[in-house]
């Protein structure tokens, strides 16, 4: 049991690097606007090139971890991220920042996936809903330790010091993971000859899955890049507006281990995913027109968390371990195009009817969307075990 539990520790700081390093850029993003000369649009160019490889990567990852052995996977994603992050150190040209965030960013696809399918190895019949909670919640940790630390950094040393720390991070990630990580007695990080097939049924609760997941992060990502442009809009200073935004992101990380650990405890998995995605879609709803801010990001930080644990679930509740790495590949892919996509669509939105509350209007809309997915999950996954 201890084992276990110091294997989900060494994943969580790894996985953190990952979201440090996604963060570097919005925490920077100043920095970079006065070293290179460059817009908001392109910031945001190089923010969303990150995830942009999941696209493509994620289905692919996981079938590649299949063959060649998850540890070497995630090692691999790990070097291509320290050695991206380390292009973006020594370039001075606006198209090696590019370069690098992309390189950067197709390790941390295949990290995402991988490292995923790795806790459910170590956790499938035991505490699945909260270590994955745990686990997932390396995410906020790794951004808020970003917009704490890296600003601090560039201030003092200037950019490349800030992004020196980064990839200094990765490779730290790369040889504690080297060192410590082995796969769980039962399993084997050999290559796999053969797999259990991912088709019928099975991979539509996996996809339904990632649909629920994806809608969700889509809400949330829309909830951060926008929250501090519709805070300043309802009185706030700029500063305070990412400050009072960045509640949520610590609220979720609190909220998201607990709401994993009832999910284990009650086995009301669905309620628990139902109730923490409508309410944390009122208070969204609430906060497009609402001036009492402060008290509604607490709210929805409350909120946010409370069914992670029980989304992040659900496919390993379906895959078995011959089908595990490929199901996770494709959970991903819908992740990734549902996070991409959907803050495009708010600004979109905020565009066209001239007004920045729409956005938060539409992620309630989603967060809603995603409960809607959940009986076609269960649909699904309850016809599985026939095929």
């Amino acid at each position: 049991m201890a084992i276990r539990w110091r294997i989900l520790a060494l994943l969580f700081l790894v996985r953190t690097t990952m979201a440090f390093q996604f963060q570097a850029v919005g925490a920077l993003s100043p920095a970079f606007q006065q070293t290179f000369a460059v817009s908001v649009a392109d910031i945001g160019v190089l923010i969303g090139l990150y995830f942009a490889p999941g696209m493509f990567l994620a289905a692919p990852g996981g079938a590649l971890g299949r063959r060649y052995g998850d540890k070497r996977l995630v090692l691999t994603g790990l070097a291509l991220m320290t050695v991206g992050g380390t292009m973006m150190v020594i370039s001075e040209l606006w198209v090696g920042q590019l370069a690098g965030r992309l390189i950067a960013g197709a390790g941390g696809v295949l990290l995402n996936v991988l490292m995923t399918k790795m806790v459910a190895d170590w956790f499938t019949g035991k505490e699945i809903t909260f270590s994955l909670a745990i686990y997932v919640n390396s995410y906020p940790v790794g951004i808020g330790a970003a917009l704490i630390l890296l600003p601090f950094v560039a201030e003092v040393g200037g950019l490349a010091a800030a992004l020196t720390v980064v990839a200094v991070l990765t490779l730290v990630g790369f040889i504690g993971l080297a060192m410590f990580y082995r796969p769980p007695s039962e399993l084997s990080d050999a290559p796999v000859a053969a797999r259990a097939p991912m088709r019928g049924t099975l991979m539509g609760a996996v996809l339904a899955a990632g649909a629920i997941w994806g809608i969700y992060n889509a809400a949330l990502a829309t909830v951060f890049s926008f929250g501090p442009g519709l805070f300043v809009v309802r009185g706030l200073g700029m500063t305070e507006a990412g400050s009072v935004t960045s509640i949520i992101l610590w609220l979720l990380a609190i909220v998201g281990s607990f709401g994993g650990f009832l999910v284990d405890w009650t086995g009301r998995r669905s309620l628990i995913l139902v109730v923490g995605n409508l309410g944390f879609a009122v208070f969204v709803f609430i906060g497009s027109w609402t001036d009492q801010v402060l008290l509604n990001v607490i709210a929805m930080g409350l909120f946010s968390g409370v069914a992670v644990g029980a989304m992040m679930s659900l496919p390993a509740l379906v895959l078995s371990p011959g089908n595990r790495a490929v199901g996770m590949g494709v959970f991903f892919t819908v992740f990734f195009f549902c996070t991409a996509v959907g803050p495009m669509i708010a600004g979109w939105l905020a565009d066209l009817t001239g007004d920045i509350a729409s956005t938060y209007q539409f992620a309630a809309a989603l967060l809603v969307a995603s409960v809607l997915f959940l009986p076609v999950y269960h649909k699904l996954a309850a016809r599985v075990p026939a095929e």
